[in-house]
């Protein structure tokens, strides 16, 4: 590198200290900007799958995430109302034979303080919003409320599905209410495992509905995200209160093993949001300038891969800038044509378990439930929610593609 790559950062979310951390690992310079007052996350669980934890562990976390995470024994498909399973993989023996690296279930705060535990307080800014950038030959602007800028040789969108770093570089446009809304909880557990709730990542699939539950916190809680189909817009926020008893109420004549978990959730400390849907854009970059994670690719949830995508990109960016040196647009082109095909794929494929998860219809359930059986019999490993693709990827190993495929700029 002939000079001293000078980077912004704009959020501190877990994409933002993700990158942060791949740069600070590579030597390169960087400022977070957050418009929090300080580090923090809300209290959800969060799925890192071994594509995420390659990652991690090429962060020097593993200790971090043995620490913090809870290695559920298999993913498994339930039927809402009797818990028939529909589909079983292994994950806790196996992620590591076929994938090459573990399963981890996290809690989000957790995740976040792992991954920013070593940034310096004057790597940081807190308490400013970014209010749009600006973009020169050779430098790129970020402006602020307070009425503050930071130029850099790149500025980097990691704030989230509503970028004001996006919509300075590619005009506002607005994610799309999906028709689903979404409540989490915690549930603390004084005796690990609770009788009604198994050791594993567990999928529901009921008509217009679903719900995840697996332990975080090495088994001391359990986290639960339930979907549903709603007719009325719900707030996109993740600390919009709801109650037990309107949980309870959506998933009236759910399986008991469900409703024994749903009563014991904290009433003041139940939330619900709206899901909102992004089309995969054609370009993140612009001039000296470019976004990451949600900012750039705001997904459901259906395949548990929002933060897992946010690390990769911060992997891959940080790699990018180191193997291109100065010339930022060279790397900014490596870096999305690394990182855009793939998180399109994901976007397109978590939008269709959406509709997979939530058949109604008896014949769309007997066949789905039939082709999940015949998946598992052909191969025990077969990960029911196809997810395979996704677990397979290295992002550690972009550099070798970026020497195998040149970069036209």
């Amino acid at each position: 590198m002939s000079r001293k790559l000078r980077v912004g950062i704009i959020g501190a979310g877990i994409g933002g200290v993700a990158l942060a951390r791949a740069l600070q690992k590579q030597g390169i310079e960087y400022h977070l900007f957050e418009r929090a007052q300080a580090f923090g996350e809300v209290g959800a669980g969060v799925q890192m799958t071994p594509n995420a934890v390659k990652v991690l562990k090429a962060l020097g976390l593993e200790a971090g995430l043995q620490r913090i995470g809870f290695l559920p024994e298999a993913m498994v498909g339930r039927n809402w109302e009797t818990a028939n399973e529909l589909f079983r993989t292994p994950l806790k023996e196996n992620c590591p034979k076929v994938y090459g690296a573990e399963f981890f279930h996290v809690h989000r705060a957790d995740l976040h303080a792992i991954l920013s535990e070593d940034i310096p307080a004057d790597r940081v800014t807190f308490g400013v919003q970014c209010t749009g950038v600006i973009r020169n030959e050779h430098s790129a602007v970020a402006l602020f409320s307070d009425g503050s800028s930071f130029e850099a040789d790149l500025v980097v969108g990691a704030d989230g599905i509503h970028s004001a770093v996006r919509g300075a570089l590619w005009g506002d446009d607005e994610p799309q209410f999906t028709g689903h809304m979404c409540w989490r909880a915690l549930v603390p557990v004084e005796q690990h495992p609770l009788p009604f709730v198994s050791p594993d990542a567990s999928f529901w699939m009921g008509p217009k509905a679903h719900v995840v539950t697996y332990y975080v916190k090495g088994g001391k809680a359990v986290n639960i995200v339930a979907v549903a189909e709603s007719e009325e817009w719900v707030k996109e926020s993740w600390t919009e209160p709801s109650s037990t008893e309107e949980l309870l109420d959506a998933y009236a004549g759910w399986h008991a093993n469900l409703i024994q978990l749903f009563e014991r959730t904290d009433p003041t400390q139940t939330y619900k949001w709206g899901l909102f849907d992004h089309d995969p854009m054609a370009r993140w970059s612009s001039g000296h300038a470019t976004l990451l994670g949600d900012a750039a690719h705001p997904m459901l949830p259906f395949l548990s891969q929002g933060a897992a995508m946010a690390i990769e990109d911060g992997y891959v960016l940080a790699q990018a800038l180191v193997h291109f040196g100065d010339d930022v647009p060279a790397a900014l082109e490596a870096y999305e044509t690394e990182r855009r095909p793939r998180t399109s794929m994901v976007q397109l494929q978590a939008r269709e378990r959406g509709r997979t998860y939530h058949l109604s219809s008896p014949e769309e359930l007997r066949r789905r439930d039939l082709a999940y059986q015949q998946e598992q019999a052909k191969n025990p490993n077969a990960v029911g929610i196809r997810a395979e693709w996704i677990y397979e990827y290295d992002a550690t190993t972009c550099r070798e593609r970026f020497e195998a495929e040149p970069v036209a700029v």
